[in-house]
Parts: C-alpha cells; structure tokens; sequence
C-alpha cells in the first residue's frame, strides 16, 4: 500500500517542479523579448541635473542627439545652436540629451547645481541635461561605452576627443551619425541629418 502511495507523491511532486521550471522559463523568455525590443543605446538609466533617475528608453521612437557639454569650453556657445535646434524640431519628434563632464581640461568644474544654473542662465537650455558624467578614461559611464566601443558602435568608434561631441540616434535607436565638436548644431549637414530622419 505504501509503495503506490510513495510513486504517487513522487510523481506530483515531478509535475509542480517541471511546472515552475516551465513557468519560470516563459518569463524569462518574455523579459528577453521585452529587451529586445528596446533599442540597446536606450537601455541605460542616468541621473538628471536635479537628481531624478532617468530610463532613457522614455526617448523611445524619437530623434536623440547625445553631447558632452562643459561650461568654460570654447565651444560652450553650442549651447545656443542646441537649444536652437531643439527648439524648431522638438515637436516633430527631436530630443537633445546634455550630458556635462570634466574630462577634458577641467573645464566642467561646477556641481550639478551651478551646472543648472549656468544653463539655464546663460543660454536658457530647455533640453535635457543629465548629472555629470565622466566620458572616457577608467571611470567612463556605461552609456558612452556604448558610444564608443567598436563592438558597439561599428560605425562610428573611438573615444570621444573633446567637450561637444555629438551623437545622433535615429528611430530605431541605432547611432545614425556622429559629429566632433568644431561641427556646429546649426550646420547644414546636422540640419539635413536631423530633418531626414525625422521624416522617417
């Protein structure tokens, strides 16, 4: 009697295992579908100037122009062109992420505070900025590992040079194109990169 009573507990307990083993796999299969989906340059989480978490994968389906910004750079008044640019396309579907950093010549010395401050001050920036960052070296933040890592970025590798590189991320999220900093915001071949893909 206790032997059909043994293979009969032994076999319900087969069925609950292979049953969460199951149900455990169809999850896992779903949360790698989810992440999938999601362009992998927007897989990232960073800080904002005022502190907040920010998933970058809000910035899905648009236009995402990525720049290192300082404030005592020679080319700080790219904040004007940028904020510009953002300005007459953010409605059609153009985001600008600003993400301040101090690699290059101590010319990003503030806190995120003053950093707000001078942005909004200076150059009245609507767009998105973010905590800062560092951008190369031992203590790059993952995000611009992405950007500049050939096994990641095929097209366009290479450590970023200097304050004001940008990288332009299409629809899909692939990076579409890449600018070093003497190319202004305002050019004509930014211009016709950004209205071109806005068009898709």
């Amino acid at each position: 009697m206790n032997r059909p009573c043994a293979l009969a507990s032994a076999l319900l307990v087969l069925c609950v295992v292979s049953l969460v083993i199951l149900t455990g796999g169809s999850s896992l299969q779903a949360d790698a579908k989810k992440d999938d989906s999601m362009p992998p340059v927007l897989n990232f989480s960073m800080k904002s100037l005022a502190g907040q978490d920010v998933n970058l994968e809000k910035y899905k389906g648009k236009v995402v122009m990525i720049v290192n910004t300082a404030s005592k750079c020679g080319y700080t008044p790219q904040y004007k062109d940028l904020e510009a640019l953002y300005r007459k396309y953010k409605d059609k579907g153009l985001v600008i992420l600003g993400f301040p950093a101090d690699n290059f010549g101590h010319q990003e010395p503030g806190s995120d505070e003053q950093i707000a401050a001078f942005c909004h001050d200076k150059y009245d920036v609507t767009f998105d900025m973010f905590s800062k960052i560092s951008v190369k070296g031992d203590d790059q933040a993952p995000l611009y590992q992405f950007l500049t890592e050939e096994k990641t970025d095929p097209k366009f590798p290479g450590e970023v040079k200097w304050n004001f590189e940008k990288f332009l991320i299409g629809k899909d999220g692939t990076i579409i194109a890449r600018y070093r900093s003497k190319v202004k915001p305002s050019s004509e071949e930014v211009v016709k990169a950004v209205e071109a893909e806005l068009a898709k």
